[in-house]
């Protein structure tokens, strides 16, 4: 099969197998991702007390770990649940929100990256670079720059951290130093709606939870959200609050039809 055939396949695997995605993630979006999860067919756990954490992610399809609003208990957490989902071979989702804003932020991503057997990094370019030594601009959690380009940042970090990275953007990027993919799905509404970069995580994780491979998962997830993207934004005309409803509704409309009529996937 093709990437984009596969990637469709695994959409179907999700809805007929419906994985647990647990979420270590932060409280601004929480339930979002929580919604995104049910609406594309998989089942979410948004769980971060350490006290239970290696317990529930034994049940889980993928581990998705986002530093959005850490502390030093969630960094813990995080680091006890995916020690626990390695053991048990599970995927494990990184998010390094704000990585290279704050010491903390930076550190905690580097403390996750060394303990921790990533599957999946997803990250904005900034976030990205600071992690892989590639001089970066972020305020904030956003972007503002970073030298080179980032298709080649994506191929060196994937070596760096010998996993895929995942670089989104108006372009998203996924290499996992051998193959390396660009994916042109979404739409500008997608950056005026807060947390749609932590529901994409969550969507990679659903992907993940399925398919075996991290790259095939990661170009997954962000095609079946871009392609969602795409589909919420013709619902909703010009109107953020619309188009944040819509993109609910667009993830649980999405079918393989739709994966391989609008999927615009480049490997490079």
């Amino acid at each position: 099969m093709t990437l984009v055939e596969t990637i469709a396949a695994d959409l179907d695997t999700i809805r007929n197998s419906r994985p647990l995605i647990h979420s270590i993630t932060n409280f601004v979006v929480m339930n979002e991702t929580a919604n995104a999860v049910l609406c594309i067919g998989a089942l979410p756990i948004m769980s971060h007390a350490i006290e239970e954490v290696e317990e529930m992610v034994e049940h889980a399809g993928a581990l998705v770990l986002n530093i959005g609003t850490l502390t030093p208990n969630w960094v813990r957490a995080m680091e006890l649940a995916g020690k626990r989902a390695n053991q048990k071979n599970i995927a494990v989702v990184l998010d390094p929100v704000g990585a290279g804003a704050t010491t903390l932020r930076t550190d905690s991503s580097k403390r996750l990256l060394e303990n921790v057997k990533v599957s999946v990094i997803r990250g904005n370019a900034a976030e990205v670079g600071t992690l892989a030594g590639v001089s970066s601009e972020i305020r904030g959690v956003e972007s503002i720059g970073t030298s080179g380009s980032v298709t080649e940042l994506a191929r060196k970090a994937a070596h760096v951290f010998g996993c895929t990275v995942a670089i989104t953007g108006v372009v998203d990027v996924v290499s996992d130093g051998t193959n390396t993919a660009e994916i042109a799905n979404g739409h500008e509404l997608m950056s005026k709606v807060v947390g749609t970069g932590c529901m994409s995580d969550v969507i990679v994780g659903s992907f993940a939870a399925v398919q075996p491979d991290p790259f095939t998962a990661a170009a997954g997830g962000l095609t079946a959200f871009g392609a969602a993207g795409e589909m919420a934004a013709q619902a909703s005309g010009d109107r953020p609050g619309t188009f944040h409803v819509e993109l609910y509704n667009a993830l649980h409309a999405i079918t393989p039809s739709d994966i391989e009529s609008r999927a615009r996937i480049k490997s490079v």
